[in-house]
């Protein structure tokens, strides 16, 4: 078994359901949208401005936002640590696997920041 001070929550039973809870929630934001395009064929800015300004959806905008981080982190930290082994890489891999890591981890940090002022910018 992997432990790592870097995966989310010390349990694979939790990184999988964080995993699968996450993937429900972008699912349902992901079909929300398309139905929203779906049920509003000529769209304009205005109209955009307007879902956008309405306080459940940036709600759900910033939970999805969130769900995004989640679902992201379970996955580059498992891929880390699948494929950034001793075997695979020699004696250097703890390193790379906690650079790689590192570089996910404040990239994600990046684009959950950017997005939020994205969101609540409007």
């Amino acid at each position: 078994m992997v432990t790592s001070v870097t995966n989310l929550s010390r349990s694979g039973l939790y990184d999988w359901m964080a995993q699968r809870v996450s993937a429900v929630l972008l699912a349902a934001y992901t079909l929300f949208l398309l139905g929203w395009f779906l049920a509003n064929p000529g769209l304009t800015y205005e109209d955009w401005v307007g879902l956008f300004s309405q306080n459940w959806m940036r709600i759900f905008s910033l939970l999805t936002l969130v769900a995004l981080s989640v679902h992201a982190w379970v996955g580059m930290w498992t891929i880390s640590t699948d494929y950034l082994t001793p075997m695979a890489m020699g004696k250097s891999a703890t390193v790379v696997r906690f650079l790689f890591q590192a570089a996910c981890g404040l990239l994600m940090f990046v684009l959950f920041v950017w997005g939020v002022q994205i969101l609540w910018g409007i």
